[in-house]
């Protein structure tokens, strides 16, 4: 496994982050802790998680596997960098109460804790906001943020899905109040048919020292072969991937890409991981296998060297928007 910085920090991350998201929805608790074990085997030393994450019913579930998995010991809570998020409503769905959501000191500092008892640690390395809260001023969460950081629950913070004036305007007012560094590290939609945030969030995110997270690297799937495996008769399109292919112009890309790369005698999945490690900015994009054996095809593509040639021909059949403001100016 290849090893970054964390943004301008001194923190050591892999270049792979482990996504957690199926833990619990899609995936049972005992293949959840062979696919983490898996991870640590192969050097990934950074987890994403959400306090979100398990959905409806089950909201905070996936952090309980988590937590569960750290308690087996074997130096597992010292080996990860440990991510997570908060934003969304954690009440229960007939209870949904104000103040249980969203960025203010009061939830920031509920949902800490909460997150802190179902992980069964006592700190969380990079607590990240999973959204933007445009009715709380920065003001009032840093200095949440910074009591936080006095106590030791967290160390880091980082953003998620933040639009780049947010990331600025983010970092300064955390310059201007002294105390803490400001977000470290920004996650958002990113990847070869998703390339938007290069035109502002990439580069504020660059200009400011944040590490880049791309989640969604395989575009729900459309970039990991999706075509191919509906003709061999495997697992077909769902969702907003099903949506995309229905579209003639947008199924003919896809083909499209499938063709340059099985004329390159490349796995479609490795190569869309790849690129976005070429990517300036980019810390490593995260990872959410549901099996063990799709872990291994993505660990497989931190060593994939990307010639000139097919990342030319990636530029062809995925045009980025350019940087900004030329994309929509001159």
């Amino acid at each position: 496994m290849k090893y970054t910085q964390l943004g301008r920090t001194g923190l050591k991350v892999s270049r792979l982050v482990l996504g957690t998201m199926n833990f619990g929805p899609q995936t049972d608790e005992a293949t959840s802790h062979t696919i983490m074990d898996a991870a640590l085997d192969a050097g990934i030393n950074f987890f994403d998680t959400a306090n979100v994450y398990g959905w409806g019913e089950n909201k905070g579930r996936t952090e309980e596997i988590i937590g569960n998995w750290f308690a087996q010991g074997g130096e597992r809570r010292d080996k990860v960098v440990l991510a997570t998020k908060m934003y969304a409503n954690m009440a229960a769905s007939d209870d949904a109460w104000p103040n249980h959501d969203k960025l203010s000191a009061l939830n920031i500092r509920r949902a800490v804790d909460a997150s802190l008892k179902r992980l069964r640690t006592d700190h969380i390395d990079v607590y990240q906001f999973h959204h933007v809260d445009r009715n709380t001023p920065f003001e009032e969460i840093w200095q949440a943020i910074d009591v936080l950081v006095q106590q030791g629950k967290i160390l880091y913070v980082g953003s998620s899905n933040f639009p780049g004036y947010k990331i600025a305007q983010a970092n300064e007012i955390a310059a201007r109040r002294g105390g803490t560094i400001g977000l470290v590290s920004e996650q958002c939609l990113y990847n070869l048919a998703e390339r938007r945030a290069e035109m502002e969030v990439i580069p504020a995110a660059q200009e400011y020292g944040l590490g880049v997270i791309p989640w969604s690297p395989l575009h729900g799937g459309l970039l990991g072969g999706v075509i191919k495996k509906e003709v061999e008769g495997g697992r077909r399109a769902s969702g907003r991937a099903a949506d995309t292919l229905a579209n003639a112009s947008s199924r003919a890309q896809i083909q499209a890409y499938e063709d340059l790369l099985e004329k390159h005698g490349l796995e479609p999945g490795e190569v869309a991981l790849a690129w976005l490690l070429t990517r300036p900015g980019v810390t490593g994009p995260i990872v959410g296998p549901r099996t063990a054996e799709q872990l291994v095809s993505a660990v497989r593509a931190v060593e994939l060297e990307l010639g000139e040639e097919l990342l030319a021909g990636l530029d062809e059949v995925f045009p980025g928007p350019g940087p900004s403001p030329e994309a929509f100016a001159w």
